[in-house]
């Protein structure tokens, strides 16, 4: 991975002679707040949908091609700052290039390097390790070292590079014609330089708060990824015993229908045994328990009465 495929600048922030073009320039003024009416901030193609959590990743904030459609700036000062691909899955998957380093399916972005801090605990039973594949490929986009249009293969053919540059990641041609020139990642420095609470700025202001998806490279304040799932499970123990098996990993067959489903807690093996990792609890494309609405954080099943940990504790 490429120490950086982000903007480090000290004013990371556009030439605003950039922005002086066409509607460009009414969707910045509508930003600022300076001539136009706050229902004609919208004209500017925001999607309605405003991260409903439901139904498709359409409506997620995994679709990186969305800007929310109310409160915050126009969709088109998005565009100098990260690639809008103008396709939901490529941010992640490409059908053609993909990583090969990793085990996820037909991956578009550099794997971290990192050595992360890991979680421990007194009551820990096992010593966590690095995080694994089903941990990594979450970690790329939120530990904030890569930009989050970072990806390999950019749609279109030639658009390749195995380790992705600012300079190749400003080849893109966003729809709406402006050329993006800083590629941020979800760090304080970069991202949460405007969405996090506090921010004073008129253009800041009204930015979602994202500070919950930046979790860095500093995991001991998090849930132990990386940790091997104890062999001593079931009757007598503190631990559940995972029904299900297939290949490379177990889970907790609830339906007992011996298929690992989207709504079921799994556990990934590389080979050392069955572990925890970011996969186990969370699906990136959202999981509909009852109706449409996905369950919040991307948890496969709702964490009312600990449900998710309960899952694998008996406490």
């Amino acid at each position: 991975m490429p120490a950086s495929t982000h903007n480090t600048a000290a004013n990371p922030w556009p030439d605003r002679r950039l922005l002086l073009r066409g509607k460009a320039l009414q969707r910045l003024s509508c930003v600022l707040g300076l001539v136009l009416l706050a229902g004609e901030c919208l004209a500017d193609g925001d999607l309605t949908t405003g991260f409903s959590n439901q139904a498709t990743i359409r409506n997620t904030r995994h679709n990186l091609t969305q800007r929310q459609a109310t409160g915050g700036p126009a969709g088109v000062i998005m565009d100098t700052y990260r690639n809008d691909y103008g396709q939901v899955c490529v941010y992640c998957h490409t059908p053609h290039g993909s990583n090969a380093s990793v085990a996820a399916p037909l991956w578009n972005r550099s794997i971290p390097s990192t050595t992360y801090n890991v979680y421990s605990s007194n009551s820990l039973t096992q010593t966590p390790s690095q995080p694994g594949s089903a941990s990594l490929i979450c970690l790329s986009c939120h530990d904030g070292q890569q930009a989050v249009d970072a990806v390999m293969n950019m749609p279109g053919s030639g658009r390749y590079n195995a380790t992705p540059s600012p300079g190749f990641l400003s080849t893109w041609s966003n729809p709406s014609g402006l050329g993006p020139f800083a590629h941020l990642g979800l760090n304080e420095a970069e991202c949460l330089g405007c969405h996090s609470p506090g921010q004073t700025p008129i253009y800041k202001v009204g930015a979602a708060d994202f500070t919950i998806a930046a979790i860095g490279t500093d995991l001991r304040d998090d849930h132990p990824v990386g940790v091997k799932f104890p062999a001593a499970n079931g009757n007598g123990t503190d631990w559940k015993t995972p029904g299900g098996s297939v290949t490379g990993a177990k889970f907790f067959d609830e339906n007992g229908n011996g298929r690992m489903e989207k709504g079921e807690i799994r556990l990934y093996d590389y080979g050392g045994g069955p572990s925890v990792e970011c996969g186990s609890c969370h699906d990136p494309h959202g999981v509909a328990t009852v109706g449409t609405i996905f369950n919040a954080t991307f948890l496969r099943k709702p964490n009312s009465g600990s449900a998710v940990c309960l899952t694998c504790h008996s406490k």
